[in-house]
């Protein structure tokens, strides 16, 4: 018997405010997918990058056997055909859900260079699988830390966009693709923006990065301007540390080290949430719409609690008309995979801030089995709720259809 099947008996439930709801046909938008360097056309930049920087875009190159994509001065960037931002190769009994993945012959259609997630027929073919009708595409986290020169960073964004806007014109009411930004060049990325904009794609995202300055900072005005005159979507997207070679002396050690990271990187989105808000960013730029990519919601109740504490107690002055939660209402959503303690606290957030995201095809996804994952996470959860986090709050931010 195939997991991610899902009987009648848990997918067709009794509504919980009445009625019937047939959970196995309900419409589900994933609002965090990812493209990935790894497996990227090898081709893009010679297609997209400026004529002038062409020959310092990073390239495919062979090495011990095996392809990488490396920097200008040959610097190793990615493992191609592997998984995440750096490309790991597939090795079977090192990830669960990765070797579930494979299972249908994921990884070893990467290895034959048959990339799934990089053709858009094959893309929404392993959706179709999973029961997802429309995906967010976050792309190539990390470049951003791994290119020092940010002339060329910005020109690798710049390639990556146009591509990207080429790639989800293959069915428009399927994918969103979500156009990186160079965040330590704000003008360049005010740019980026204005140009994503002439192509159609008004999402973006603020590259994170190890030493990115705090959001409120002046230098980030020009994002903040372009975004709202050409009304852009602007994302934050989790990363992990940096590789701290000292954790890794043993596998013992890297993986207490690996361990601990995947169990707090996504809490580093509350600086920047709090950023945002005591900066007066969102009450300044009021039509600003920024979401949190895989951030979790579990955090969200006891930091909102805690800002707004902190507020009435000395913040007062800043010019801030309403509470700080006020404006993670008005302005602010956040994606999250599993997490059924911030489900049960969904009110407190506020339901219309929330978006379900399957992550695709990271190993901290749930891919294929995203039916499954829902069920169980949304069980205790009223009907109205789950269809709402699940597909009408992306449908209505990204423009997906209505079901």
């Amino acid at each position: 018997m195939a997991r991610c099947s899902v009987s009648a008996r848990t997918s067709r439930v009794a509504g919980r405010e009445g009625g019937t709801m047939d959970h196995r046909t309900e419409p589900v938008v994933s609002a965090d997918g990812h493209i990935d360097l790894p497996l990227l056309p090898h081709d893009l930049f010679d297609r997209f990058a400026p004529a002038g920087l062409r020959a310092r875009m990073p390239r495919v190159i062979e090495r011990d056997g095996g392809q990488f994509w490396v920097d200008e001065n040959g610097g190793q960037l990615a493992f191609v055909g592997g998984s995440g931002n750096s490309g790991q190769p597939y090795a079977r009994g090192q990830s669960t859900r990765f070797d579930r993945m494979n299972e249908s012959g994921f990884w070893d259609d990467c290895a034959k260079g048959h990339f799934h997630p990089t053709d858009p027929a094959l893309r929404i073919a392993a959706q179709d699988r999973d029961g997802i009708v429309g995906e967010v595409l976050y792309g190539v986290l990390g470049v951003a830390n791994a290119i020092d020169d940010q002339d060329v960073s910005a020109a690798v964004m710049q390639s990556y966009n146009a591509w990207l806007a080429e790639f989800c014109s293959y069915d428009p009411t399927r994918l969103v693709g979500v156009a990186c930004l160079p965040s330590k060049n704000p003008a360049a990325a005010a740019d980026e923006i204005r140009r994503c904009a002439a192509r159609g794609l008004r999402a973006v995202e603020v590259a994170m990065t190890y030493d990115l300055l705090p959001l409120w900072r002046q230098e980030f005005t020009p994002i903040w301007e372009a975004a709202d005159e050409c009304g852009a979507i602007v994302h934050l997207h989790t990363i992990g540390p940096p590789i701290d070679p000292r954790h890794a002396t043993t596998d013992r050690e890297r993986a207490a080290w690996v361990g601990g990271w995947l169990t707090v990187f996504q809490l580093r989105m509350v600086e920047r949430v709090a950023e945002l808000i005591f900066g007066g960013v969102l009450h300044k730029y009021e039509n600003l719409r920024v979401v949190v990519g895989e951030s979790g919601i579990g955090w969200l109740p006891y930091v909102l609690e805690r800002m707004d504490d902190q507020w009435s107690q000395r913040f007062t002055h800043l010019e801030l008309t309403m509470p700080p939660s006020g404006y993670w209402q008005r302005q602010m959503s956040a994606t999250f995979q599993v997490d059924e303690a911030g489900l049960l606290l969904a009110d407190r957030i506020g339901v219309h801030t929330l978006m379900w995201g399957n992550d695709f095809p990271h190993g901290d996804g749930v891919w294929p089995d995203s039916r499954a994952v829902i069920d169980k996470q949304f069980a205790a959860i009223p009907d109205t709720t789950r269809r709402a986090i699940t597909y009408d709050n992306a449908a209505r931010l990204y423009g997906f259809p209505s079901r």
